[in-house]
């Protein structure tokens, strides 16, 4: 089902080239926007990237702090070891367990939340993009936009427009 879906737009451009071909009265227009670059070079995307940041940063540094922390006791316990007694190397070593343990669940949630939150501000940027390609689509008559394809010729990459439509239409908040 995903390969019909991939290669669906591209039925439907040879579709419509062979109709515009049959017809030959009427021209053809197709072009490409690149999404991938839409989400790097987009003012919209880079102030998701920089909301994310804020909103992410403590936490981040928290887990980072909580990580070193971690290490250090690791490290200490290794060095202490040999000079404690059988029950305390039992009691720091579970203590060290649970720690580590608790450390990798903050660290899970953590890339699950930005995770979460990442596709929600890029799927805001791309309903955006969409309605801007939409738009420059109906301006200069294209039968045609394209987000994914293996291969266009250059020629058709209409990117570089809806990128400062896109910029002009919603400047960076």
């Amino acid at each position: 089902m995903k390969t019909v879906s991939r290669s669906f737009p591209l039925l439907v451009l040879a579709a419509a080239l062979s109709f515009g071909a049959a017809a030959q009265a009427q021209e053809f227009k197709a072009g490409f926007v690149n999404t991938d670059r839409i989400f790097r070079e987009a003012n919209a995307a880079k102030a998701a990237q920089t909301k994310l940041e804020a909103e992410f940063s403590k936490r981040e540094k928290d887990l980072l702090d909580q990580g070193n922390a971690l290490k250090a006791a690791g490290e200490k316990f290794e060095r202490d070891a040999p000079t404690l007694s059988e029950s305390q190397r039992v009691t720091r070593q579970r203590q060290l367990v649970d720690q580590d343990r608790e450390f990798q669940r903050k660290r899970r949630e953590f890339q699950e939340d930005l995770s979460a939150r990442k596709s929600e501000e890029l799927s805001q940027v791309l309903e955006r993009a969409n309605k801007v390609v939409k738009q420059v689509a109906e301006q200069e008559k294209y039968d045609v936009v394209l987000q994914e394809a293996v291969y266009i010729n250059p020629k058709f990459d209409i990117t570089e427009k809806v990128l400062k439509a896109l910029n002009a239409s919603a400047p960076a908040k």
